[in-house]
């Protein structure tokens, strides 16, 4: 395979099994409908917060519990920490091994809480501040 071709099928490969938390906030935004958002977090980490409306479902046990919470014709979008993590690729390979479409949410929960979208804790619903090195703070998209 040549240099071009398996950077082709790298970044498409790569395009087909990532999205980022942007995209990710408008698909929830938007009502699309079979998503569903999975913190592979530890109990103490989804208590200190989460994304409003996710499931949280430890990759240690995704196998056991999935497909009691995850309907199989989902669309399952896998986080964990940040990009300093793998948590997501392992919560994310673990939902492919059991015939799930599935993608990893790139920059985890840390971008999504730095980008101001909504925060879920036991407290309610809250929003930081958009994180001027991380998001543009104008509000408009970066259109990448």
């Amino acid at each position: 395979m040549s240099d071009n071709a398996a950077a082709l099928a790298h970044f498409a490969a790569r395009l087909a099994f990532e999205t980022d938390v942007s995209d990710v906030a408008a698909d929830l935004a938007a009502g699309v409908p079979g998503v569903v958002v999975v913190d592979s977090r530890s109990r103490e980490s989804w208590d200190q917060g989460h994304i409003e409306g996710a499931v949280h479902l430890p990759t240690a046990e995704i196998a056991a519990r999935a497909p009691g919470l995850v309907p199989a014709e989902a669309q399952v979008v896998t986080y964990c920490w940040g990009p300093g993590c793998n948590g997501a690729t392992r919560a994310a390979l673990e939902f492919a091994k059991l015939g799930y479409r599935v993608k990893e949410m790139i920059g985890g929960f840390e971008y999504w809480a730095r980008e101001g979208f909504p925060v879920e804790t036991a407290s309610g619903v809250t929003r930081r501040p958009v994180d001027a090195l991380t998001a543009p703070v104008s509000g408009i998209a970066c259109a990448c």
